[in-house]
C-alpha cells in the first residue's frame, strides 16, 4: 500500500464493518510490559550514546510473535505495538531533561521517594498531554492530509507480512541473548572476562615557540582509545546508517584529535593541566587529557549544540509553520463527534479531551509552584507549557508524517521551550535554584509531550492503514503512559546510583554522559542563575556557525559527537561501517535500492536485539549493585594480570557482532531475491 492514503483511495487492511477483538486485556498487558522493557533499554542507550532508537519496528516484530502464541489477530498486534512504543517515546523525553536535575544538584538520588514522585509526575503530565493533543490533531494530520508517513507504512508492512508467516522475532531474541551474555562478561559489575576497550597516550616531542620576544617550551600529545566492544553501540550505528554514524564520529575526532591535543599543548609545562598530569602518576597525561575534554571541550560542544539545534529548527521553518497552522486551523473547525459514524474515524470525544487538557494544567501549576514558591511564576510557566506543548506536538506529528520519527527534532523543540521559559523567569526576577528546576520542569513536560506526540501520530497512521479503531488505540496509549510514567525513573536512577557507588561520576560522567541533559542543565542554569562558562560556550557557538557557513552536515550531531566519549562514537561508527559494507556488497551483487533496504531490515532487527539485550543487562546489574551494596565485579580473574585473553575476547566481540549483522542480510537477499 502506498503511504499516500487519501480519502478517495483509502482502503484499510481490515474493513470497517469487521468487528475483531482489539482492545483486549492481554494485548494491553503485553504492550505495557514491552513498554517498560523497551523504555528501560532506551534509557540506558540514550544516556550512553546520546541517541534513542525508535521502538516501533522491534515492537511490531515482538507483537507478531506474541499474538501468534494465542492465535490472536492483527488488530491486537496493532494495540500491542502502539502500547509498547510508549516506553521509548516517553523515555526519549525523560533522558533529555530528568538527568539535568541531577547535574544541577537539585536531586542527588532519583530513587529517593520524593524525587522519584516528582520525576514521575513530570513524565505523566507530559505523556498524557501528548496523547490528548494528538487526539485533537489526528484527523488533520492523518485523515485529511497527504503526508506519506514513511515509517508507518513500513511498520504496517511488517504486520501484513506477519499474516503470511514472516516475523523475524527469532533474530531479535537471539541477538538480545547474545548481547546480554557479552555485557555480563565485560561489565564492571559482572564477571569480567572481556576487555571493553584499550586506551593510551602518544607524546609529542617538546617544542619551543617564541611569544612576546621570549622562547617558551611546549609539550603534550594525543590520547587514543579503541572502539568500545559494545554490540549495543554498534547496533545504534548500524540503524542510523554510515552517514549519520560518520558525522557523529567526526565530532569525536574533532574533540580528541584536535581540541584536546591543542589545549594540552597551549597549556604549557607550568599550566594547570601539567600539574594534573604529574600528580596522577603513570597515566598522568591521559588523565590530563580527560580533564581537558570534560571541563573545556564539553562546554564548547554545548555551545555548538545550541546553535546546531537552532539551525535544525530554522532549516525546518516551512514545515514548522505548516504544522502549527494546521493545528490551529483544526482547533477552529473541530466539533465533538460531528459526522463520525465509521469506527475507523472514531476518536475519544473532543469535548472531554478539552476538559482533560484543562484539568492537567492544575497539577502542572502545583509542581511549578512547588519548585519556585511563587504563584505568578508558576502560572506563567503553566501557560507556556500548555501553549508550547500543543504547538510543538503539532510540529512533531507533522515532521513524523513528513520524514519519520527518527528525524523528529525533540531536543531542538525542547530547547526552544527552555530558553523561552528561562527568559520569562529572568523577567519575573526569579533566579534561584528553584526557578532553574522549574524551567527544567517545563522543558521535561514539553519534551515528553513531543516524544509521545510524534510516536503516537506514527502509531495512529499504522492503525489507519491496518484498520484499527483510533479511540481504542488512544485508550491503550493513555493506559500505557499512566503506568509506565511511574516505572521509567527507576532505570535512570539505578544507572546513576550504581555508577556512583562503583566509583564513577554517574550522570554526566564518562559512563553516562547524557549530552542533551548536560545542554539543558547548562542553559537553564546559565540563563536563570547566571552561572555559565560563557567564553567556552560562545567559542562553540561560533564554531557551529562556521560549520553552517561551509554547509557542513548536521552541526548538532557533530556537537553531540564532541560531547560523547571517543570510545562510544568510535563504536557507533564501526556499526555504521558494517552497514555500509553490507549495502555496498549487495549493490555490487546487482541488488537495487529496494532490495538493499529489504535485506538491511534483517540487520536492523538484529541491531534492535543488541540494543535491548545490552541495555537491559546494564539496568539489571545496576539494580543488583544497589541491592547488594556491591562496589566491584562478581569475579575478575584477569584484574591486574595479563590482558591477552580479555583482549582476544574483545576482538571476538567485534567479529561476532559484525557476523550477526551481516549474515542475516545476505541470507535474506539470497532467499528472497534468488541471488
Amino acid at each position: 500500500m502506498s503511504g499516500n492514503t487519501g480519502k478517495d483511495q483509502y482502503k484499510p487492511y481490515i474493513p470497517e464493518d469487521t468487528n475483531l477483538p482489539e482492545l483486549t486485556f492481554r494485548a494491553v498487558a503485553v504492550g505495557i510490559v514491552l513498554a517498560a522493557i523497551l523504555g528501560a533499554a532506551n534509557a540506558a542507550v540514550g544516556m550512553k550514546a546520546g541517541l534513542t532508537v525508535a521502538a516501533t519496528f522491534p515492537a511490531a516484530v515482538i507483537a507478531l510473535a506474541v499474538v501468534r502464541l494465542w492465535k490472536g489477530n492483527i488488530l491486537e498486534e496493532n494495540i500491542i505495538r502502539t502500547t509498547a512504543s510508549v516506553g521509548e517515546a516517553l523515555v526519549a523525553g525523560a533522558i533529555f531533561t530528568v538527568p539535568a536535575f541531577v547535574l544541577l544538584g537539585y536531586w542527588e538520588n532519583l530513587l529517593e521517594p520524593a524525587n522519584y514522585l516528582e520525576g514521575s509526575m513530570l513524565l505523566l503530565i507530559g505523556g498524557v498531554l501528548g496523547v490528548l493533543f494528538v487526539i485533537v490533531l489526528r484527523r488533520a494530520l492523518i485523515t485529511e492530509s497527504e503526508l506519506l508517513f514513511p515509517e508507518s507504512v513500513a511498520a504496517a508492512s511488517i504486520h501484513k507480512a506477519g499474516q503470511k508467516g514472516a516475523t523475524g522475532a527469532g533474530l531479535v531474541l537471539v541477538s538480545m541473548i547474545t548481547a546480554m551474555v557479552v555485557e555480563f562478561f565485560k561489565h564492571a559489575s559482572g564477571v569480567v572476562l572481556i576487555r571493553e576497550r584499550i586506551e593510551g597516550f602518544v607524546h609529542f616531542a617538546k617544542s619551543t615557540i617564541g611569544l612576546g620576544g621570549k622562547d617558551y617550551a611546549f609539550a603534550g600529545g594525543v590520547a587514543w582509545r579503541t572502539p568500545n566492544a559494545s554490540p549495543m553501540l554498534m547496533g545504534v550505528g548500524y540503524i542510523i546508517g554510515p552517514r549519520l554514524a560518520s558525522i557523529n564520529f567526526s565530532g569525536g575526532l574533532l574533540a580528541w584529535g584536535f581540541l584536546v591535543p591543542l589545549i594540552l599543548f597551549i597549556n604549557g609545562p607550568h599550566g594547570a593541566l601539567f600539574e594534573v598530569a604529574h600528580s596522577a602518576g603513570e597515566d598522568g597525561w591521559a588523565t590530563a587529557a580527560g580533564e581537558a575534554w570534560f571541563n573545556i571541550v564539553r562546554p564548547i560542544a554545548v555551545g555548538a549544540m545550541l546553535v546546531g539545534a537552532i539551525n535544525t529548527l530554522f532549516g525546518m521553518r516551512k514545515q514548522l509553520v505548516a504544522g502549527i497552522s494546521k493545528a490551529v486551523s483544526d482547533l477552529k473547525t473541530m466539533k465533538s463527534g460531528e459526522g463520525v459514524v465509521s469506527r475507523l474515524e472514531r476518536d475519544l470525544p473532543v469535548n472531554l479531551i478539552g476538559i482533560a487538557i484543562a484539568a492537567m494544567v492544575i497539577p502542572t501549576f502545583l509542581i511549578y509552584w512547588h519548585f519556585t514558591g511563587d504563584l505568578l511564576a508558576a502560572g506563567v510557566l503553566a501557560v507556556v507549557m500548555v501553549a508550547a506543548g500543543f504547538l510543538f506536538c503539532a510540529v512533531a506529528g507533522y515532521l513524523v508524517g513528513l520524514i519519520g520519527s527518527s528525524s523528529n527534532p525533540i531536543s531542538g523543540l525542547t530547547l526552544s521551550t527552555l530558553i523561552l521559559a528561562a527568559g520569562l523567569m529572568v523577567l519575573l526576577g526569579q533566579t534561584g535554584a528553584g526557578s532553574v528546576a522549574a524551567v527544567l520542569g517545563v522543558a521535561a513536560v514539553v519534551c515528553c509531550a513531543c516524544g509521545i506526540g510524534g510516536d503516537m501520530m506514527q502509531d495512529l497512521k499504522v492503525g489507519h492503514i491496518l484498520g484499527g479503531t483510533p479511540a481504542r488505540m488512544q485508550i491503550a496509549e493513555l493506559i500505557a503512559v499512566v503506568v509506565v510514567s511511574f516505572i521509567l525513573i527507576a532505570p535512570i536512577g539505578a544507572l546513576h546510583a550504581a555508577d556512583v557507588q562503583a566509583g564513577g561520576l554517574g550522570i554526566g560522567g564518562e559512563n553516562l554522559p547524557a549530552p542533551q541533559a548536560g545542554l539543558m542543565k547548562m542553559l537553564s542554569e546559565g540563563i536563570v542563575g547566571g552561572d555559565m562558562a560563557w567564553p567556552l560556550v560562545i567559542v562553540g557557538a561560533v564554531f557551529a556557525i562556521g560549520m553552517i557557513l561551509i554547509n557542513a552536515p548536521s552541526p548538532m550531531l557533530i556537537a553531540v559527537g564532541m560531547y560523547l566519549p571517543l570510545h562510544s562514537t568510535f563504536a557507533i561508527w564501526v556499526g555504521g561501517l558494517i552497514r555500509w559494507t553490507v549495502d555496498r556488497f549487495l549493490l555490487w551483487r546487482g541488488a537495487n535500492e529496494e532490495q538493499v533496504e529489504s535485506s538491511a531490515g534483517r540487520g536492523i532487527l538484529v541491531a534492535s536485539g543488541f540494543i535491548a539485550g545490552e541495555a537491559l543487562t546494564d539496568v539489571g546489574l545496576a539494580f543488583w549493585v544497589l541491592g547488594s551494596d556491591a562496589k566491584g565485579a562478581l569475579y575478575s580473574p584477569f584484574a591486574g594480570g595479563s590482558q591477552v585473553i580479555p583482549t582476544i575476547l574483545m576482538l571476538g566481540v567485534f567479529a561476532l557482532t559484525a557476523s550477526m549483522l551481516i549474515v542475516p542480510c545476505m541470507k535474506h537477499y539470497r532467499q528472497t531475491f534468488g541471488k
